[in-house]
This record gives C-alpha cells, sequence and structure tokens, in this order.
C-alpha cells in the first residue's frame, strides 16, 4: 500500500503522542524522586536507575520514530509471525531465564533485562485483531469464542508458569475489546459473578474447606451464601441458554446450585491452598482483613497506604517525602510508584495522572471508533483495555483494594522492558490511525 509521507504526517494524532511523551516525562521525574540518592544526583549517573531509564526513553524515543515510518499493512501480515515468537520466547524464558523476585521471566542482557511477557501482549493484540479481520465475523458463534479464548489462553498459561499473575490479568482485560466485536454480554455477567463467587467463597471459609472430607469448619451457612449465589446464577443460565423456550423446574435450578456450590468451592480451595504460593495466598487474606500468620504480609499495603495517607491534599513537595527518602515502601520504583506521587504530589497531583491515564485510554476508544478496518478498530480496543487492566490493577493494589502482584504502571514504573512494550503497543495504534482512510484486508 502506497501512502504519502505528507499525509500521514499530518494526521498523526499529536494529542495522543503529546499524553506518552507527558506520562513518560511524569514517571521519569517520579523514578528519580523514589531513587534518589545524594551520592548520586546527576541525571546522567549510570549508577542510578533514573539515568538508565533515560537510555531507555531515548531507545523508545527512536522506536516510536521507527514504529510511524512503517506502513500499516506491515503490522496486519507480521501479526501471525509476532505472535508465533513471543510464545517461542515465552517458553525459552522458563528455561534459560533469570530469576528475580521469585519468577524466571527476564532474559539477561549485560546490566539489563528484558521481559517476553511486555511484548506478548502486543503480539497477541495484533494476532487477535488479525484472526477476527481474517474471519469477518461476530463473536456470535461457539467456535469463534473457543478460538480466541485459546489465543489468548497459550500465552496467558506461559505467562502463569513464571509465574506472573499480575501480566495474566491483564489478558482477562481482552474480553473487553471482544464485547466490542459482538461479545454476549452475558460472558462479562458470567465473569463477574465468578469474581464475587470467589469472594463469597473466600469470606465465607468455603475456600479453606478441607476437601474432600468436610470437617466443622465447613458449616451449612457457608454452603447456604454459596448456593445461593449460584442459584441466582443458575437461574440467569437455565432461563437464558437451557430452556429459552419452555417452563423450568425448580430441581433444576436447585441441583445446578448445589452440584455448582460445591465444584466451585472446591475449586477456588485448590487454586488458593495447591497452586498459590504461601506469600500469594497471604495476600488475598490480608485484602479482606483475615488472619495469616505472618505479622509482615501486609507490610507493603500498610506503608504504601501511609505514604499516600501523608501527602494529604497537595503533597509534601518534590524530593521531601519521608517514607519515599527512607524506602518504607518496598518496589517504590517500580510496583509502587505511585505511591511516591500520592506522598510527594498529593491527592491533587494523583488525581491529574489518573486523569492523564483516563483521557488516553478514551483517546484510544475514540480513535478505535473512527476507523474504516476492523483489524485497526480491534487492536486500538485492546490497546484501550491493556491501558485500564493495568491502571486498575496497579493503583487498586497500592491503594489497597487490590492484591499485591507484580505489574507495573504504564509509563511510570522504572523497567526498559515495560517502556518499550507500552511503545511499541501505542505507537502501532498511532500509524494504523494515521492511516485511517484506507482499509486494511
Amino acid at each position: 500500500m502506497n501512502t504519502n509521507r505528507g499525509d500521514i504526517r499530518r494526521n498523526l494524532d499529536w494529542l495522543t503522542i503529546f499524553l506518552y511523551g507527558f506520562l513518560v516525562l511524569l514517571g521519569w521525574t517520579a523514578i528519580y524522586s523514589a531513587g534518589y540518592d545524594a551520592a548520586h544526583t546527576g541525571i546522567f549517573d549510570m549508577e542510578a536507575e533514573h539515568a538508565k531509564q533515560l537510555i531507555w526513553i531515548g531507545i523508545c524515543t527512536l522506536l516510536a520514530v521507527v514504529i510511524l515510518n512503517i506502513e500499516g499493512e506491515f503490522f496486519i501480515r507480521f501479526s501471525p509471525i509476532s505472535y508465533l515468537l513471543s510464545l517461542l520466547l515465552l517458553i525459552a524464558v522458563l528455561f534459560i531465564g533469570k530469576k528475580i523476585g521469585g519468577a524466571r521471566s527476564w532474559f539477561g542482557v549485560g546490566a539489563f533485562s528484558i521481559q517476553p511477557s511486555e511484548f506478548a501482549k502486543t503480539a497477541t493484540a495484533l494476532f487477535l485483531a488479525w484472526y477476527v479481520t481474517r474471519t469477518g465475523i461476530k463473536f456470535n458463534a461457539l467456535s469463534t469464542r473457543l478460538i480466541a479464548a485459546t489465543i489468548l489462553a497459550i500465552p496467558a498459561g506461559l505467562i502463569l508458569m513464571q509465574p506472573d499473575a499480575g501480566t495474566v490479568l491483564v489478558f482477562s482485560g481482552f474480553v473487553l475489546a471482544m464485547y466490542r466485536e459482538g461479545l454476549s454480554g452475558n460472558i462479562l455477567l458470567a465473569g463477574f459473578g465468578a469474581v464475587v463467587l470467589a469472594v463469597v467463597a473466600i469470606l465465607s471459609g468455603a475456600a479453606t474447606i478441607d476437601y474432600p472430607f468436610y470437617g466443622e469448619q465447613s458449616g451449612i451457612w457457608t454452603m447456604m451464601i454459596v448456593m445461593l449465589f449460584f442459584g441466582i446464577l443458575g437461574i440467569f443460565f437455565v432461563r437464558s441458554f437451557v430452556l429459552p423456550r419452555k417452563r423450568k423446574r425448580v430441581f433444576r435450578i436447585l441441583a445446578f446450585s448445589l452440584v455448582g456450590a460445591l465444584a466451585f468451592s472446591y475449586t477456588t480451595y485448590v487454586g488458593i491452598e495447591q497452586i498459590l504460593k504461601p506469600h500469594q495466598r497471604e495476600r488475598i487474606y490480608v485484602l479482606f482483613g483475615m488472619e495469616v500468620s505472618n505479622p509482615d504480609a501486609d507490610y507493603n499495603i500498610r506503608h504504601a497506604k501511609a505514604a499516600i495517607g501523608s501527602g494529604g491534599w497537595f503533597g509534601k513537595g518534590y524530593l521531601n517525602g519521608p517514607m519515599t527518602r527512607y524506602d518504607f515502601v518496598p518496589e517504590q520504583n517500580t510496583d509502587f510508584i505511585f505511591c511516591t506521587i500520592g506522598e510527594e504530589w498529593g491527592l491533587f497531583g494523583s488525581l491529574i495522572v489518573v486523569a492523564m491515564f483516563v483521557v488516553l485510554i478514551l483517546r484510544m476508544i475514540h480513535l478505535a471508533e473512527r476507523q474504516r478496518s476492523q483489524f485497526s478498530r480491534v487492536y486500538g480496543y485492546s490497546v484501550a483495555s491493556i491501558l485500564f487492566m493495568h491502571m486498575l490493577i496497579n493503583i487498586g493494589m497500592v491503594l489497597g483494594v487490590a492484591p499485591v502482584i507484580g505489574i507495573p504502571l504504564p509509563f511510570f514504573s522504572y523497567g526498559g522492558s515495560s517502556l518499550m512494550g507500552f511503545t511499541i503497543l501505542l505507537f502501532i495504534m498511532v500509524r494504523l490511525d494515521a492511516e485511517r482512510y484506507s482499509v486494511f484486508r
């Protein structure tokens, strides 16, 4: 496809580019503050993380320019290859990757580390959009749903083996992109119901029963609560899918409720007690205010809340946050970077950062909706979904309303893989949007 370079430059969405640059700049200042050391105050002091991040920013700037000069048709044709390469890298990292923080998720490259899962999100978004475009169908066929689910499940499963539960949760956000393409809202309702039921099972104690034998700790009330929720879900399921045109029988709903309650509580038990590691299990219990044997299980959350709360309305000022200065919050330059924002910039500054993310996400949705190409639309919604999930989980984790899992705040958290991954993800959409008057095939 031949395109006029002058037209492409005029059609670039400069608002998105500006938001990207401004967020990256704010992120660098937060990284500088989080790792501030009086002995290493120089901007180009290579022993400091803020200097290394500057190198990544420079690399990503060049990368963005390169992407903007590549025709959109290339990304469509390259989608299956990029997906396959990402799967190969995710498999390779399980065997030859470097283990950091209990997870084998990085390739060591000299003094730097590369995390392939950050690039797998872009590759999956491209391939999912490619699949939808090739088939040209809506998500009303079971086979289509299964294939799309498989496309998402393979990289998510490999990432879970590292293990990296945070990135796996991000992959669930692709469902939002598929909803725009005709995926039934019942799927979203079922997913939300599953989350609610899991929380009920944990709080009621059904998730901690020693299966397969029920002891005194199971309790009739535990099962009744879970059965009640499954009863409601059962009514919805039977009326919507099983017998939509016939009178429903009460015993079918009760049977579904009983079997569902037992199966779900057992599945939750296996997931929490057998699959999750002890520290992950403790983080879930801490989130819901349940007692744990480790007195320091809530250390991160407790200090993160204290740091944000101490910022007040307008913060303590740049480089003046005592909890940031004395490293009270672990991983504050990566997963907990939002603590630095809350402590030094206060509620006002935090809301500005959140508002900028919201504007960027809404801008992605706007770009997606104005596309003539289905490929670009699906990809645009995937970008918006990934950014939304990262923002939601990371900030929710710092505020104590989501479990503590390793997931970066886009453009803010320290790390070259994260910044490169989001740069590629975003600027591919900017390039596709610049060719929005063309219909890719």
